[in-house]
């Protein structure tokens, strides 16, 4: 292993100020802004962090604080947030130790005092998490993965990594007049194949998808993700064929090589009890939309399912997961969990899910991140840590995050910079952990 890992040195008897906090607005990926800070320590060491939000976000997330001035951007400008981290986030951070994080953290939401950070704002409070965070560990000459792990003692070894699981078409509120359910992902399934072959296989498959897409007459536009989002789309089950014929004209082989993920985003077609699938003109209850689910994991390489129900419909996720138990197929919460402890360990104690998505934004700061996905570990949950659909930036704090919180993979679209981003510090922190 290479230099880098000198987090093994105790840094616990070394403190490292504060000297200053920047904050200014910069565009995120749907032309809106969001916040960018940079946090600089007393030896020099400087920090920048951008923070993402979604298009389609859980009721339960940490607020993303808007100016709601309809003269600028709409309302969805963000001084505000701004003003709060210049005026009441930085007299108190200023001159706190940079190496204790969760130290930092908890001044923050102490601060804030609201359970979901409606005061000063999830973005405005996260941005300054993640930015002192990046400092930290250029202070320390290290990469940040390795900052995570020491600060937290995750305990993660690095002998396997985060592997991609790639949005290849996407509907709901990430596209228009295309499926009801949001993400169909390609899953890398060889886990002990390196993370640069999986995603060479995966983004031929995707590329193969799109003449699998023209033969069908369907668009090879792209949605807010990078990814396929072709309107006329038959049925919500139609994008496993043409996921499946891409994989084989590829030469890959399906469920062994590469299988599907699915995130239905299954509050955002949830009204008055019913499931309303528009794409195919029914309304279904629970026991009804279960029962489709099931069918498809009967026929289809379904490597996980994410959000297959509403976001408080608590008592049909423990039934769907005795269905995806029998596949033996994770079901990951995320609208459901949002990256929060306490609805996390709901759904441990009522055996909702087997997984769990990861969003920083969803909860506000590195700290309760981290936390949620050490929670997740001791209770065997897998972690996937994921990017944003509506508003995603080039910072690829993310992916260091779910390589030391030892996540089985990271969820982000196939194209555009900023999520091409991802992937490229995904392939560079293997080549780090090899030594090349």
């Amino acid at each position: 292993m290479g230099s880098y890992f000198n987090f093994f040195i105790n840094y616990s008897h070394v403190r490292m100020k504060i000297s200053s906090i920047q904050a200014q607005e910069i565009l995120a990926s749907g032309g809106y802004p969001t916040i960018e800070v940079i946090a600089t320590l007393e030896d020099g060491a400087q920090g920048r962090a951008s923070v993402p939000y979604g298009a389609s976000a859980g009721t339960h997330e940490a607020t993303v604080m808007t100016d709601g001035d309809m003269t600028r951007w709409n309302g969805k400008g963000m001084l505000r947030a701004i003003d709060n981290i210049t005026q009441k986030i930085v007299p108190v951070v200023v001159g706190m130790d940079a190496y204790d994080q969760r130290k930092l953290d908890q001044e923050m939401i102490r601060l804030d005092g609201t359970p979901n950070k409606a005061s000063l704002g999830g973005n405005a409070i996260l941005a300054v998490s993640v930015a002192v965070a990046n400092a930290a560990a250029r202070s320390k000459k290290t990469e940040l993965f390795a900052h995570i792990i020491d600060t937290y003692q995750t305990g993660v070894s690095l002998h396997t990594l985060p592997q991609p699981m790639v949005v290849a078409i996407e509907g709901g509120k990430h596209a228009d007049e295309t499926t009801d359910l949001q993400e169909y992902c390609f899953s890398a399934v060889r886990k002990n194949t390196s993370v640069v072959e999986n995603v060479r296989m995966i983004m031929e498959t995707y590329h193969q998808l799109a003449k699998v897409l023209k033969e069908n007459k369907l668009s090879t536009n792209v949605g807010n993700e990078g990814a396929f989002a072709p309107n006329g789309i038959p049925s919500n089950e139609a994008p496993f064929g043409y996921m499946l014929e891409a994989i084989k004209r590829s030469g890959y082989k399906a469920g062994e090589e590469i299988g599907f993920s699915i995130d239905a985003a299954a509050s955002e077609f949830y009204a008055a009890g019913k499931y309303d699938l528009k794409v195919e003109k029914r309304q279904l209850t629970a026991a009804e939309l279960i029962t489709y689910y099931e069918s498809w994991l009967a026929k289809y390489p379904i490597a996980t399912i994410e959000d297959m129900l509403a976001e408080d419909d608590w008592e049909n996720w423990t039934k769907l997961k005795v269905i995806a138990d029998k596949y033996k197929v994770p079901l990951i919460g995320d609208d459901l969990t949002v990256t929060n402890v306490d609805r996390l360990q709901r759904a441990i104690d009522s055996n909702a899910i087997s997984a769990i998505l990861i969003k920083l934004n969803q909860i506000g700061t590195l700290t309760e991140t981290v936390d949620c996905c050490m929670l997740a570990n001791r209770h065997g949950l897998m972690t996937t840590t994921s990017h944003r659909g509506g508003g995603e930036t080039n910072d690829a704090t993310m992916v260091d995050v779910a390589v030391a919180v030892g996540s089985a993979f990271i969820k982000v679209g196939p194209t555009r910079g900023e999520r091409v981003a991802k992937y490229n510090r995904l392939m560079e922190i293997e080549r780090i952990v090899n030594n090349k």
